[in-house]
């Protein structure tokens, strides 16, 4: 339908590639329940998660109405299924002929801009939630993937992206033009996360930590690019100078019978705890001394947002969230010495990293609430369909 004939709500379909624990998930369902319903109507389309992968809405009890799954659109490269996964959204999208097509992650943002320009959707919108130009894949598939989102930034008449520095590493890698780019921050429901503090001590009784031990955790998919060996390494050493220190890991995926294996070498048997998909985050994050982030490419990333002392690798986004030495502390990739020496430092001054948690708490509200999140895409669509009435009039 051309835009110069709505006169009710304006249709936007979605297109995820999978409803994994994630910043991304969280962002597509929460944009999908929660813009108003008055002047939206919004569906979500969403592939099938790998086996070691939870999913977002299972883990939180939840279910969507909005909700088409199509199992065939999957993360990895797969050919044939590939293909059928595309021409069902080109099904899906002449059935429910959306105004806007927004679409999530490298291969949702692959066959769904290209279905919306074979249906000739009149505004495509892609949000970047990171990207995958360094550090997943070998340099010819990475060159690969550069030349496609290259192109399919030609169709688009938006590119979001969830922090400035990815924006940057867009635009230097060729991606897009500036004046396409809006860089708009994820948007979380924080208040649970503003008074966890009551619930802190559940979380160490349920597992048996004592109360006096440091504790120190990382909330991240168990896959390469999260790079929990440099965790462990730095744990290793951090226990030199606290023996008593515990460490968790929650999350899951492919890497985890390898890294309970890393446990083993670093001598930490006892001392780290699997904790697998959680969806009680905020039980969680109220026992943490310290949070900790190890990735080798980062967005923005969820798990640095929850107001607690923060030791990171200096990747992506992560600068853009964490400022150093007032919210956090950051180290260079690939250094677990200088992760270690970080969460000693907060670890010896209790204090400065309560003041951290402060300031970081400070940082996120209402930065990156969801009240700000869905205020930025109303107001970004508001002006997209405007922008494409006047050109047709």
């Amino acid at each position: 339908m051309p835009l110069a004939h709505i006169n009710q709500r304006i249709r936007v379909l979605r297109v995820i590639a999978r409803l994994n624990i994630g910043g991304p998930a969280i962002h597509a369902t929460l944009l999908t329940e929660r813009l108003d319903p008055t002047r939206y109507d919004s569906q979500l389309i969403s592939g099938k998660e790998d086996p070691q992968e939870g999913n977002y809405l299972t883990l939180s009890d939840r279910s969507l109405s909005k909700l088409s799954v199509i199992p065939e659109l999957r993360r990895e490269i797969q050919g044939w299924s590939d293909l059928k996964a595309l021409f069902r959204l080109i099904v899906l999208m002449r059935e429910f002929r959306p105004h806007i097509v927004h679409t999530h992650t490298a291969k949702a943002g692959t066959l769904g801009r290209l279905a919306a320009r074979l249906v000739r959707i009149p505004i495509v919108v892609h949000t970047y939630h990171g990207h995958v130009l360094h550090s997943y894949f070998s340099p010819i598939k990475t060159k690969l993937f550069l030349s496609i989102e290259r192109r399919l930034a030609r169709w688009t008449d938006r590119l979001l992206t969830v922090s400035e520095q990815v924006r940057s590493d867009l635009l230097t890698s060729g991606v897009g033009r500036p004046e396409c780019f809006t860089v708009m921050p994820l948007g979380l429901d924080l208040d649970p996360l503003l008074t966890c503090e009551n619930l802190r001590g559940q979380l160490r009784t349920e597992i048996g930590i004592p109360a006096e031990a440091p504790l120190v955790g990382i909330v991240a998919r168990l896959v390469p690019i999260k790079r929990h060996e440099w965790f462990l390494e730095a744990a290793a050493q951090v226990v030199q100078e606290f023996p008593t220190c515990q460490f968790l890991l929650v999350g899951d995926g492919e890497r985890h019978q390898e890294l309970r294996a890393l446990v083993g070498q670093f001598h930490l048997d006892g001392q780290v705890h699997f904790l697998g998909w959680r969806y009680d985050l905020a039980r969680i994050y109220a026992d943490l001394d310290v949070a900790a982030l190890t990735s080798a490419n980062e967005g923005l990333p969820v798990s640095l947002i929850e107001g607690r002392p923060v030791v990171s690798t200096r990747v992506g986004g992560v600068p853009d969230l964490v400022e150093d030495g007032k919210t956090g502390l950051l180290v260079p990739p690939d250094e677990p010495t200088a992760l270690a020496e970080a969460i000693c430092t907060l670890l010896s001054d209790p204090q400065r990293g309560q003041m951290m948690g402060q300031a970081g708490r400070a940082r996120v509200h209402p930065s990156f609430s969801a009240a700000r999140l869905l205020d930025d895409m109303d107001q970004l669509y508001t002006e997209l369909v405007a922008q494409r009435r006047g050109n047709r009039s």
